[in-house]
């Protein structure tokens, strides 16, 4: 106990030295001057297992406290979590934004963000940034800390994977919008070296890049247009190799060294619409190797080509249609060239007021040829995978009731083309799935009904699961604040040879609100399992699982200075 006193008088400590987070700042003179307001709340769930308590803890309690400050827009939170015993407290941590707007001007100060081409960047940014777009000009810059330096202490074992503290600055210019424009676009990021501890720099290079992208649309004819997008990097992968000691473009802004890399990365995409029907095709590349610092991640080493292709017939039948195909290996350094090939079609209908129909089809194919290597037909990767499916529903009304009926079927298969396969790895599934929703519109109760069968066929091994429940839920009282629901389920699974079980469970769950602020919840899970001998038919269902529930949450404003001008319009 006193261990936990102590833990409070720390939080309450660290709670009053929080620090602020702010909200856009043309926001402020609209905002309330202040706002205290917070939630206090308790979750409690108790199991019982006939097996046991070892995938879970037979009881959970947890009493929770959040609190909101917000001055002017911004906002200070807190929250105090206790648990079994533990406790644990989330102060504010340093976040600071203020996004100024006055005409065409957005100012960003703090932990902000700036549009930029996907290759060129894509991450956010704590520093300054100006932004300018009017209808036709668009102009923005900024300068600020991309990523921070993880430090941990190198002689720990469990220390977390170290990184460099990233700086990053760039700016961008546009002209023109919708059907005609282009975009330039600079950015230059680098690693500091001293961000990190001496012994992590031994594992550890510093990396730095510049990056200028081009993004751009024309539209010759009302049904065509063309858009583009491109960068090239500069990427150093060791800022300490030493320098290249003969002049080049990029001596003013970049260091080129003998560990630099120039390479390219880019689309094109032609976009087509006559009477009704819609396509497109796409190219795209990425150079191996291809780096920008201000993206998360990035494939590279590939290009693909793509086809899509849209319409609807007589006003009611939807088509699409899609195919693309991409190989890696441009470098022709990978033992082997890996190609997929991706292909799907699409089709949906409605007749009349009540049914519909959508029918699709998904496919993949993986294959491989030579690299450096000449492909071994042994162990050559050929492999196809698809799936079919059928999805027919009907609704219909009356004063009384309100039916909605659906139907699934699905058809997978993955299979490997390899004509020195044994089928190992082969798998068929098929799955059908009904469902049935009945409103009763008068007492304003709906009821579900559900059945879901599944089966996979693999090398030598049959699986198959049957799943059938029935449930329903309505809503009381004037103001409809009291919510009950229900529902009754049984599974059968089994391996073919291997093994059967059978599960029976039903689930309540009932949730009231008093005055908006006070919330209650109850729910209980019953359930009644069983493993049974092959030679058997049914379970004797002698393992018992039982779990409840009960919650409550208060939530609250303590004080309320609202600005003045919005409190006359309210």
């Amino acid at each position: 106990m006193k261990t936990i006193r102590l833990k409070l008088l720390l939080a309450v400590t660290v709670m009053l030295s929080g620090s602020l987070c702010a909200q856009n700042i043309s926001e402020i003179a609209q905002s309330d001057p202040l706002i205290i307001s917070g939630a206090v709340g308790t979750q409690n769930t108790y199991r019982y297992s006939s097996v046991g308590n070892g995938y879970g803890s037979p009881m959970s309690n947890t009493v929770y406290a959040n609190l909101n400050i917000s001055l002017y827009g911004f906002s200070m939170p807190f929250s105090l979590y206790y648990s079994n015993d533990n406790l644990n407290f989330n102060y504010p941590q340093i976040s600071f934004n203020l996004t100024p707007r006055y005409k065409n001007w957005v100012g960003h100060l703090g932990q902000s963000s700036m549009s930029m081409s996907t290759y060129v960047m894509n991450m956010s940014f704590n520093g300054v940034g100006l932004e300018y777009d009017s209808e036709k000009i668009r102009v923005g810059a900024f300068y600020g800390r991309l990523r921070n330096a993880i430090n941990g202490d190198p002689t720990d074992p469990f220390a977390r994977t170290p990184q460099y503290k990233r700086i990053g600055w760039g700016f961008k210019v546009g002209y023109g919008s919708g059907e005609h424009y282009i975009d330039l676009y600079l950015l230059r990021a680098y690693d500091c070296e001293n961000s990190i501890d001496e012994l992590w720099r031994e594992q550890l290079s510093p990396q730095e890049n510049i990056v200028v992208g081009i993004k751009g649309r024309v539209t010759p004819f009302n049904w065509l247009s063309f858009t583009a997008n491109a960068a090239t990097s500069v990427f150093n992968s060791d800022l300490r190799t030493p320098s290249v000691p003969v002049k080049t473009d990029f001596d003013d802004v970049f260091d080129v060294k003998y560990s630099s890399l120039i390479r390219f990365a880019g689309d094109l995409n032609a976009n087509i619409n006559i009477k009704g029907v819609n396509a497109s095709v796409s190219y795209r590349l990425v150079q191996p190797d291809y780096t920008s610092l201000g993206t998360y991640y990035m494939s590279n080493n590939y290009h693909s080509l793509g086809v899509t292709l849209g319409t609807t017939l007589f006003n009611r039948i939807s088509l699409s249609g899609t195919f693309s195909g991409q190989a890696d290996n441009l470098s022709n350094e990978q033992l082997y060239t890996t190609c997929g090939y991706v292909y799907a079609a699409n089709a949906s209908t409605r007749l009349g007021n009540h049914f519909t129909l959508t029918v699709g089809y998904n496919g993949y194919l993986q294959t491989q040829r030579d690299g450096t290597c000449v492909v071994n037909d042994t162990t050559k990767v050929h492999r196809v995978m698809s799936s079919f499916s059928v999805t027919p529903s009907y609704s219909y009304e009356t004063e009384l009731f309100g039916h909605n009926v659906s139907l699934s079927a699905n058809f997978t298969g993955n299979e490997d083309l390899n004509k020195f396969a044994t089928g190992e790895s082969d798998v068929k599934t098929r799955a059908l799935g009904l469902s049935y929703n009945l409103d009763v519109k008068p007492i304003e109760t709906d009821f579900t009904l559900t059945y879901s069968h599944q089966e996979s066929e693999g090398y030598k091994t049959k699986y198959f699961s049957d799943v059938f429940s029935v449930g329903t839920s309505r809503s009381f009282l004037k103001e409809k604040n009291l919510n009950l629901a229900a529902s009754v389920s049984l599974c059968y699974n089994e391996v073919e040879r291997q093994s059967k079980s059978l599960s029976v469970g039903a689930d309540m769950s009932a949730s009231f609100s008093l005055k908006k602020v006070h919330m209650f919840s109850a729910s209980a899970a019953f359930n009644k399992y069983g493993d049974v001998n092959i030679t058997q038919t049914r379970s004797n269902l002698d393992c018992t699982d039982i779990t409840v529930s009960l919650n409550y949450t208060y939530t609250f404003t303590l004080l309320a200075i609202k600005n003045k001008a919005k409190k006359n319009e309210e």
